[in-house]
């Protein structure tokens, strides 16, 4: 698949065996485009075969995480890889996609800070660890008039009375509540997140590659067995079901007449999300 530009993605590495990818488009506050979901799977692959890297860091450049998939018009063709056609195709191409980070042989720590929305929470999800900002912004407000996520990761993260009030209203949870529900391993000070992210990846680094590969198989497995990825799979038929309703079709509507006046009307009767602070999709 061609590439907008190689700096989609941005790459450095901030200590021996830690790789980091940075997502650059913040004037879009990293939206998930397919051109740039293209270069990170191409960098994560690319990082598992690379004997020099042993953990990889994923972070947003600018105010935030990521706001969520591109809704402007990012999200069509051509995807970054093949998923079977027809009904329902986007929300099983989301959790193939998600399960292609899960199964990489190499750990992958997401550094969520700011806003951290609908696919953005789903892309952080992927990652075996999650390292938040104390006053990140972390939530699926697409809940709210279009349907549950495509990846709906909340029941095995944040545990059922969590979850449900996640989807129930949209709200959005900061980096504390996000690590007392599950969602997250840490939070700490914005302006520590990036050391203590990379002393962890440090830690990590210690294990070699081929005993962590071991390692990250045994807690998916354990998942797994218990139905996870089933679990997750199965909600993409609902998540499909959902835009059929009369309810979703307007929303959608309403993004193509312009994204942000739907967004804003979306979130009206909350006071969140772009009403209040500019946030996301």
């Amino acid at each position: 698949m061609a590439h907008d530009s190689e700096d989609l993605v941005l790459v450095d590495f901030p200590a021996e065996g830690v790789r980091r990818l940075t997502l650059n488009r913040p004037a879009k506050r990293n939206a998930l485009s397919n051109p740039l979901r293209a270069r990170l799977f191409e960098l994560l692959e690319a990082g598992d075969l690379d004997p020099e890297v042993r953990v990889t860091i994923l972070r947003g450049a600018g105010p935030c995480f990521s706001a969520g998939y591109d809704l402007s018009g990012g999200t069509g063709e051509p995807f970054p890889f093949h998923t079977a056609p027809g009904a329902g195709h986007w929300a099983r191409h989301v959790v193939e996609g998600a399960f292609r980070i899960w199964d990489l042989a190499k750990p992958v720590i997401a550094q969520v800070h700011g806003w951290c929305l609908a696919g953005g929470s789903e892309l952080a999800t992927s990652c075996d660890l999650v390292y938040v900002a104390e006053d990140a912004k972390i939530g699926y407000p697409p809940v709210r008039n279009m349907s549950p996520p495509d990846n709906q990761f909340h029941a095995w993260m944040c545990g059922l009375r969590g979850a449900m009030e996640m989807m129930l209203t949209g709200n959005a949870i900061d980096g504390n509540e996000a690590v007392r529900l599950g969602f997250a391993n840490r939070a700490y000070p914005a302006d520590q997140l990036d050391a203590a992210v990379v002393a962890m990846a440090l830690q990590v680094a210690q294990v070699p590659s081929e005993v962590q590969a071991m390692n990250k198989r045994s807690v998916h497995r354990a998942m797994e067995i218990m139905g996870l990825r089933a679990a997750i799979r199965a909600g993409t038929e609902i998540q499909a079901l959902a835009l059929t309703t009369q309810t979703s079709r307007d929303a959608f509507a309403a993004v193509k007449s312009g994204l942000t006046g739907a967004l804003s009307a979306r979130d009206a009767a909350f006071g969140d999300y772009r009403t209040k602070e500019g946030g996301g999709d």
